[in-house]
């Protein structure tokens, strides 16, 4: 994202980059096939906005100043999930979600890989202990990249969405992402969901491979795959606010 300040002044078509307005200051991304504006407050309290190509800069203030009210809201809902958001020690008897189930560390000498799942615990080498945060990362990462494209097959089918491929990444504050190749990105964080709420996330992507925002059409595409999908998606909200989120430690993607 481009660190570029938008003056409110500014006329003529908005620009990716960052509008302010009033005490807001809002990443702005151009979708060229866009048909509205689609603002969101991320669980970082980062606030974007989305929009069509050609959108007039003083259309889209008009946008977020008819919005503050909610935007307030939601920067006060992200300040309260922070503060619940729990820190995690690297110590045997801290529990670590996998797959909606708490399981408990265990600190051992030694294990063939830095982490493991055995009998129930989750292992963690005492030699990894350094890099403890990104081996357990790792390891939700492997295990999402052998869960995950078995679970979305079925759903794609059902679908019909042209499904290529899965990628399980660090995506901040984002659960999944999609691209026009039929590639789906999944946050390893949503490995700690448990897998009604995962396969809410997969259906959400899938749908954006037919349809890139969040139209009527998008929400009926989720809804004829989960009836339940505003349930599933109130639970994810309050599930997902209180798992293991850690800020990034090292580079890697």
């Amino acid at each position: 994202m481009a660190a570029v300040v938008v003056a409110e002044e500014q006329l003529g078509p908005v620009h990716s980059g960052r509008l302010q307005v009033g005490r807001l200051e809002i990443d702005v991304v151009v979708v060229p096939d866009r048909s509205g504006v689609k603002l969101t407050v991320e669980r970082d309290a980062r606030i974007t906005v989305t929009v069509p190509a050609g959108l007039d800069t003083a259309r889209l203030i008009a946008v977020v100043r008819s919005r503050r009210r909610w935007i307030y809201d939601k920067l006060d809902e992200r300040t309260e999930e922070a503060a619940l958001r729990p820190d995690k020690e690297f110590v045997t008897g801290e529990g670590f979600h996998y797959l909606g189930r708490s399981y408990r560390l265990k600190i051992v000498d030694e294990t063939p890989v830095p982490v493991g799942l055995v009998r129930g615990r989750l292992l963690l080498r005492r030699d990894c202990l350094d890099h403890a945060q990104d081996d357990l990362i790792t390891w939700y990462r492997r295990r999402g990249n052998v869960w995950l494209p078995a679970r979305a097959e079925p759903w794609a089918q059902r679908m019909r969405a042209p499904f290529q491929n899965i990628s399980v990444r660090r995506l901040g504050y984002r659960w999944g992402s999609c691209n026009r190749e039929g590639g789906v990105n999944i946050h390893w964080a949503a490995m700690q969901l448990p897998a009604k709420l995962i396969d809410y996330v997969l259906v959400h992507e899938l749908a954006h491979l037919h349809k890139r925002d969040h139209s009527p059409e998008f929400w009926s595409l989720v809804g004829r795959a989960l009836p339940d999908y505003r349930e599933r998606r109130d639970q994810l909200d309050q599930f997902g606010a209180l798992l293991w989120l850690p800020e990034p430690v090292s580079s890697s993607k």
